[in-house]
């Protein structure tokens, strides 16, 4: 079995739609005419979740009319802001096929489909023609992602000249051992992570110059912080990041939250134009 789809197997669930419906049903939802708002405890699978989002498209300095490339989309949570809230829009592409099948699904439920789609693909062969875009994102996918020459290379291919970049990733930012399970792998075999040297390397040789590059580690601890108060008040958690991480999504938050909090990881933004 390849990288890819040992990658695309850890994000498989099986019935991950029927999971997700089922839990707004309960909370009320009308799961015929959704909201984006409606999604935020399950469609934004990283560090910060919609908090972080948001500032990352502040930064991308969006606007109606934009064509953005969301690469490692997901079930859409991000690429449906930059829709809902600039009028961008928006082509995703994830290797897991049934994110990409629930990503199309949600996103006509909130119906935003005529502003965003989902397909199937590589980040390593990009389904879409050079050029054809203003802006391209990146968020939590390179961890998976061993060549990230690439990748960057891919990346540069389809965005216009001028274009920009957004990458918010899991970073590196010390020598030590990462703790496993993690949100994106169960083991080394497929984790990737580098450092934020590595990547502005990587992204100047493929063509990009770095434009702002911050670290969103203390967003990240300050919602893990008041996550655990609202837990210890006796408050009942968001069943969705367990529905998308299954039995051992506990576990695989916790190593993630710890490593952010002891310096070894950082969720960090980089913007990039291209030239």
């Amino acid at each position: 079995m390849s990288t890819e789809e040992k990658v695309a197997s850890h994000y498989t669930h099986g019935s991950l739609e029927t999971a997700i419906l089922q839990s707004l049903s309960d909370s009320g939802k009308d799961i015929a005419d959704l909201r984006i708002r409606d999604l935020a405890d399950v469609d934004e699978f990283h560090l910060g979740r919609h908090a972080a989002t948001v500032d990352f498209a502040r930064d991308l300095e969006l606007s109606a009319g934009l064509r953005l490339a969301d690469i490692g989309s997901g079930l859409g949570g991000p690429a449906r802001h930059f829709a809902d809230s600039y009028g961008c829009i928006v082509s995703g592409v994830d290797l897991t096929e049934e994110f990409v099948q629930v990503a199309n699904s949600l996103t006509e439920r909130c119906g935003l489909a005529d502003q965003v789609s989902f397909r199937q693909g590589s980040a390593l062969a990009l389904p879409f023609e050079s050029g054809s875009f203003d802006r391209a994102t990146l968020i939590h996918v390179g961890m998976n992602i061993e060549d990230k020459a690439k990748l960057f290379a891919e990346v540069r291919r389809i965005l216009k000249p001028g274009g920009r970049f957004g990458l918010y990733e899991v970073m590196q930012m010390r020598e030590g051992s990462l703790p496993y399970p993690m949100p994106w792998a169960m083991e080394p075999e497929t984790s990737f992570v580098c450092s934020p040297d590595a990547y502005r390397h990587l992204l100047e040789e493929a063509g990009f110059s770095v434009e702002l590059e911050q670290d969103r580690s203390a967003l990240v601890i300050r919602l893990a912080h008041e996550a655990r108060a609202r837990a210890a008040a006796g408050e009942a958690r968001s069943q969705g990041f367990r529905t998308l991480m299954g039995p051992r999504a506990g576990e695989r938050s916790s190593n993630v939250n710890m490593s952010v909090e002891g310096g070894l990881l950082a969720p960090i933004e980089m913007i990039a134009r291209a030239i």
